[in-house]
């Protein structure tokens, strides 16, 4: 049973590492670790939280971090945000980037690859037979190392693969078994996946295009959520996208990015 003390040093840990704010979720970090403490042998939380604490970049505080962020998506989650992209988006910057022929994509908090791969294979077709003359690999990233491995080995279950159109499924996916599917060559070599802390600084060289950052910042508080939003903008294009879950919300008063509609936003 964690104690009252215990849990508040986890929470003090979680958000000075990674902005998430876990103080109204005691239920949450005790179902999520209880089993974890056990397997390991742990007698206390303090003795788990003296070591995640003197090491860490060690094994205990990657698994702290990975057991307490939420993964939960599936692929064509929240549709009109892709119908937008393709019909809106697109057009206007294939226009502006007809020169460089580069898009800049970055799929922030990409969990487990279905926001990612949805993204990459929306680019492949818009561009169609003119596709291999662009570059537009899509960088994903995740504090959560489990999730990039399970989202680089792209297999997925059936229910989830098949919220897609079907042209997708048939183009981009082979059945490997009765209830899943891999994402085919062709797409994997169009996401790039990588570990990334959005609390620290953002390495983008050249300003980007679109942004996803989808349903974690319900875990930030305002100031947090303040300060990653602002560092995004700095590193956007002036005109740029970006796109946040449908259930949550930007004040707009601490915020420069000029609203569009519902959960899609612009610099």
């Amino acid at each position: 049973m964690i104690t009252d003390q215990e849990f508040q040093r986890i929470v003090r840990y979680v958000k000075c590492k990674a902005g998430i704010n876990l103080s109204e979720k005691k239920v949450l970090v005790q179902g999520r670790l209880d089993n974890y403490m056990q397997r390991k042998g742990y007698h206390s939380y303090h003795e788990f939280m003296d070591l995640v604490e003197k090491f860490p970049n060690g094994a205990e505080a990657e698994d702290l971090l990975n057991a307490l962020t939420t993964n939960h998506t599936y692929f064509w989650r929240e549709h009109e945000q892709f119908e937008f992209l393709k019909r809106e988006v697109f057009p206007e910057l294939k226009k502006h980037t007809q020169n460089t022929k580069d898009w800049r994509i970055w799929c922030a908090a990409s969990s487990t690859g279905e926001e990612p791969y949805t993204l990459a294979m929306l680019c492949m077709d818009f561009l169609g037979l003119e596709h291999p003359q662009w570059d537009t690999t899509v960088l994903a990233t995740d504090i959560d190392t489990r999730v990039i491995e399970k989202a680089v080995r792209g297999v997925y279950a059936k229910d989830s693969v098949e919220q897609l159109p079907q042209q997708y499924v048939r183009r981009f996916f082979r059945q490997i078994g009765e209830n899943e599917y891999q994402v085919k060559e062709e797409l994997k070599k169009e996401v790039l996946f990588r570990k990334f802390n959005l609390m620290h600084q953002l390495p983008f060289r050249k300003p980007l295009h679109i942004v996803f950052i989808r349903n974690v910042m319900i875990y930030f508080d305002e100031e947090t959520k303040e300060k990653i939003l602002n560092n995004i903008y700095e590193k956007m294009e002036p005109g740029g996208y970006l796109f946040i879950g449908s259930t949550e919300a930007m004040s707009q008063s601490n915020t420069r990015f000029k609203y569009i509609r519902p959960s899609i936003y612009r610099k």
